[in-house]
């Protein structure tokens, strides 16, 4: 079993990343109703949490900081991003089948 207790800062990196990420992308896209609020706000914290590693290893590949950040920073951005691209791109999504659906049913 994997244990958790010792790592560094790492998973409160990824759980407040994750929750900042979604909650930076309230200002760029508002939800129009609350459950469509509290579904992007579960999805991008999902996505933050799952794909923050990842994430965050690649970006900073992309700015060519491997060696420059902590672990916890990795995955503070990576989190982040994760997130908030899961957020923005689902009220993306969630506005242009409303508009689809919109035509269809008028």
């Amino acid at each position: 079993m994997t244990d958790f207790g010792h790592d560094g800062g790492v998973t409160s990196a990824r759980v407040i990343g994750a929750i900042a990420g979604s909650a930076i992308s309230l200002v760029y896209l508002l939800p129009k109703h609350r459950r469509e609020a509290a579904v992007r706000f579960l999805t991008g914290v999902a996505c933050g949490l799952i794909f923050g590693g990842p994430t965050g290893l690649w970006g900073a590949g992309q700015l060519g900081l491997e060696g420059q950040l902590s672990t916890a920073e990795t995955m503070l951005a990576g989190a982040t991003l994760a997130s908030f691209t899961a957020w923005w791109g689902l009220g993306v999504l969630v506005r242009l089948t409303g508009r689809a659906g919109d035509k269809v049913g008028g």
